[in-house]
């Protein structure tokens, strides 16, 4: 089960709220790439895929393809606000290590 924070929560609705085409949720996945092994990546969608797995948080809509749902099993998404930058944030157990980033694991 992946969980939003309510700050997470907050973005993907604000996020939803003005983008110029229809959302119904926020699609997570993993994919191979980044500078530890697999980057985190994330968007808005129309609709859910036939094999994604879906997680309500509060409201918000979250799809993830079955492929992806190993490596994120047990994550916790925030959202984030400091004085260098804002954004989402992972906190994955399944990830041995993390970049300095935090948008790729291994």
């Amino acid at each position: 089960m992946i969980q939003l924070t309510p700050s997470a929560c907050e973005a993907v609705r604000s996020a939803i709220a003005g983008a110029a085409a229809s959302a119904e949720g926020i699609r997570i996945m993993v994919e191979a790439g980044g500078c530890s092994g697999f980057k985190y990546m994330m968007g808005l969608v129309s609709a859910p895929e036939p094999s994604d797995v879906i997680v309500e948080v509060d409201g918000v809509k979250v799809f993830v393809d079955a492929q992806s749902m190993p490596h994120l099993q047990g994550t916790t998404v925030d959202f984030v606000v400091t004085l260098e930058q804002s954004g989402f944030s992972f906190d994955n157990p399944n990830a041995a290590s993390k970049c300095s980033c935090g948008k790729s694991f291994s």
